[in-house]
């Protein structure tokens, strides 16, 4: 055979579809559920957790699952999805994937729902074993889809979120190495919505109250590592905003030790905060 004239291997897509059904549905707390997913590809799943993120695709209002043209869950899943009829395109979010285990092969995936919320909040306050979704989750190890990323020589960790947060918050604490201090400050409507965390953690609940701004509040006021900390902020993005403006600006710490991200902006529905927007560079919107 000629140099050169070798068959490639086929460079395997960073994140592909997953067709998976509910195997169980609990609730945390009375306004954060867990839904745990199965299905017969999940083998395939390559989560590192930490804030592992990913797409769901829910039913169209009507139908009882997702439906995507035919091939487009083995290619060009996102481009199909755009040129589908409103009426049955399915519904896509954004999630953290919380934690993956094999034999038998599950994802779990924490809800938090607000009231009516929107239609994937519903699905999830109301979802049965069986319920069918399509998961676009990570197929490789390098992935991406995940920003925690501490640079060497990082001696500490403060973790700052709202309950939209929790999933990623936990599951990063639980991937620290053994010894490395960890900070959590973890703002939810009230003690009804605490939850466990990792017990090596340094916890701080902020409750919403009245307060305009009280995570930032309780951030402001708490005593934070000295020794080359790394922060990991997410939750609404006005208030993660002025958050890491006080970790920069009040308190000295460096750009790039700072990861933040808006999960979800005051003012918006569900569907003007997610759906309608094209997704960023780092989303996984193909392979």
């Amino acid at each position: 055979m000629a140099a050169g004239s070798a068959t490639a291997r086929p460079v395997q897509a960073a994140f592909r579809v997953f067709p998976v059904q509910v195997e169980r549905a609990v609730r945390l707390t009375p306004q954060m559920a867990r839904i745990t997913f199965t299905g017969p590809t999940l083998s395939g799943f390559r989560t590192g957790n930490r804030d592992q993120r990913g797409k769901i695709l829910f039913p169209a209002p009507g139908l009882t699952e997702p439906l995507l043209p035919e091939g487009a869950a083995e290619s060009g899943w996102y481009a199909a999805w755009r040129t589908m009829p409103p009426e049955t395109r399915p519904i896509l979010r954004t999630y953290t994937f919380r934690a993956q285990r094999t034999d038998p092969d599950e994802v779990d995936i924490d809800f938090a729902l607000h009231g009516d919320g929107g239609p994937a909040g519903r699905w999830a306050a109301a979802a049965r074993p069986g319920d069918r979704v399509l998961l676009v989750g990570p197929a490789r190890e390098d992935a991406g889809g995940v920003n925690f990323q501490p640079p060497p020589g990082t001696e500490s960790v403060v973790l700052a979120g709202d309950e939209t947060a929790l999933p990623a918050m936990t599951s990063i604490a639980e991937g620290l190495p053994p010894g490395l201090p960890v900070q959590i400050f973890a703002e939810v409507a009230g003690p009804a919505e605490e939850q466990p965390l990792p017990a090596t953690a340094q916890v701080t609940w902020v409750h919403r109250g009245h307060s305009p701004s009280p995570l930032l509040d309780a951030v402001r006021g708490a005593a934070l590592p000295d020794a080359a900390p790394y922060f990991w902020l997410a939750g609404e993005a006005s208030a993660i905003k002025e958050l890491r403006r006080h970790l920069v600006r009040e308190r000295g710490v460096d750009r790039g030790s700072v990861c933040f991200q808006g999960y979800w902006r005051r003012g918006l529905t569900e569907d003007q905060d997610d759906s309608t927007a094209p997704p960023s560079p780092s989303d996984p919107v193909d392979d």
